[in-house]
């Protein structure tokens, strides 16, 4: 597994070894020894989760206080541009985003430690989401930041998509400067 650090701390790019010929491919989407070397601890995921979105839609930007999640995410069918925002008060970073294209032919992967806000806009119907949490959906401990905050200025890739279509949660996102920050900087 390759990994490359992004300009967050902490947040890497996995790019697992796929191993293909013409009948398909095979690769290894998660070890935990390799994951805890790759990320320098021991981490502990307890919930799978997998979504199916339709071109165009958006969710995020999502985080749980209280019980903060870390995410392993990635895509199995279609592709999706994929951002995290650093939250956490202290980071040299704090406010800053991060955003790559996840896809079922490119098989990257993001780790999203916890101190992170994570959304994403499916840039293909039909496009599969999967992520692996660290903790458990917590609907009290859940907040949204606007997908569209003008002060993170994030670069959506709307022109291949249009209008975002958007949850009622996304659409009441809060934003940037009202947003819960978490204890603990980079």
């Amino acid at each position: 597994m390759k990994v490359t650090p992004t300009p967050l701390a902490g947040l890497l790019v996995l790019e697992p070894q796929v191993f293909g010929d013409a009948r398909g491919f095979f690769l290894e989407s998660f070890n935990a020894r390799r994951f805890a070397q790759a990320v320098g601890a021991q981490v502990q995921f307890v919930q799978d989760n997998h979504s199916r979105s339709a071109r165009g839609t958006l969710r995020g930007l999502h985080y749980q206080l209280g019980s903060p999640q870390g995410k392993l995410v990635r895509i199995t069918r279609g592709r999706a541009w994929d951002v995290a925002v650093d939250l956490r008060r202290g980071s040299p970073t704090l406010g800053q985003w991060f955003g790559l294209e996840l896809s079922e032919a490119n098989h990257l992967q993001l780790w999203i430690p916890v101190g992170f806000a994570h959304g994403f806009v499916a840039l293909e119907d039909d496009t599969d989401f999967l992520y692996k949490t660290t903790d458990y959906y917590n609907l009290t401990a859940e907040h949204c930041i606007a997908w569209n905050d003008a002060q993170l200025a994030i670069a959506w890739p709307l022109s291949e998509v249009g209008v975002p279509k958007l949850s009622a949660k996304d659409q009441n996102g809060v934003s940037w400067a009202d947003a819960h920050l978490m204890d603990g900087g980079a």
